[in-house]
C-alpha cells in the first residue's frame, strides 16, 4: 500500500509541476511576444520622429520660394505637434496618420504651385530624405503589424488566454491607413 500511495503522490506532484511549467512557459512566451511588439513599435516611432524632425527643415526650404498656403501649413504644424505630444501607441498611430495626410497635401500643393522649387537642391534632398523615411516607416509598420498579430493571437489562444487575462496582457491595435487615404487629394489654387 505504501508503494501505491507513493506512486500516486509522485504522479500528482508530476502533474502539478507539469501544469506549473506550462503556465510559466506560457507567461514567459507572452512577455517575450509583448516585448517584440514593443520593440517593433519603437522602430516605427523612431522613423515617425525622424519624419517629424524633417518637417521644419522642409518648411524652411520652401519658405524662401513661396507664399505658401497658411491653412495647409498650419495643418501640418498642428499634426506634427499632435504627434510629438501623443502619449501612447494608439494616440501616436492616429497622430501619425494625420501628419502623413497633411504633409502629403502640403508637399503636393507646394510642388504644383511652385515648379521652380523642384530644382532647388536643398528641397530635393529633403524631399528625398522624406521619401526614404516614408519607405522605412512603411516597412516598420508592416513589421509592427506582424508582431502585433502574433501577440494578439497568442493572448486569445488556450491556455495563454487564461494567463493573459490573469496578468492583464492587452491586445495591440494594428497600424492601419487613416480613413480617406484611399482617395487622391485634389489640389486647387483657385
Amino acid at each position: 500500500m505504501k508503494k501505491k500511495g507513493l506512486i500516486i503522490t509522485v504522479s500528482i506532484i508530476a502533474v502539478i509541476v507539469l501544469i506549473i511549467g506550462i503556465f510559466v512557459g506560457a507567461y514567459n512566451g507572452l512577455v517575450e511576444s509583448r516585448e517584440e511588439v514593443e520593440e517593433s513599435w519603437s522602430n516605427v516611432s523612431v522613423y515617425l520622429q525622424r519624419r517629424a524632425d524633417l518637417i521644419p527643415n522642409l518648411v524652411n526650404s520652401v519658405e524662401g520660394y513661396t507664399d505658401y498656403e497658411q491653412e495647409t501649413l498650419t495643418a501640418v504644424t498642428e499634426a506634427r505637434n499632435a504627434f510629438n505630444n501623443a502619449g501612447n501607441v494608439n494616440d501616436q498611430i492616429q497622430a501619425s496618420n494625420q501628419l502623413e495626410s497633411a504633409l502629403d497635401i502640403w508637399v503636393n500643393a507646394v510642388t504644383e504651385a511652385y515648379p521652380e522649387l523642384k530644382a532647388d537642391t536643398q528641397f530635393t534632398a529633403l524631399n528625398d530624405e522624406l521619401a526614404g523615411t516614408e519607405n522605412r516607416i512603411a516597412t516598420a509598420r508592416k513589421d509592427f503589424n506582424e508582431d502585433a498579430r502574433e501577440y494578439n493571437s497568442d493572448i486569445k489562444k488556450f491556455p495563454k488566454n487564461i494567463i493573459a487575462g490573469i496578468f492583464g496582457f492587452e491586445s495591440f491595435d494594428y497600424f492601419e491607413a487613416a480613413s480617406g487615404t484611399e482617395t487622391v487629394p485634389e489640389v486647387s489654387f483657385d
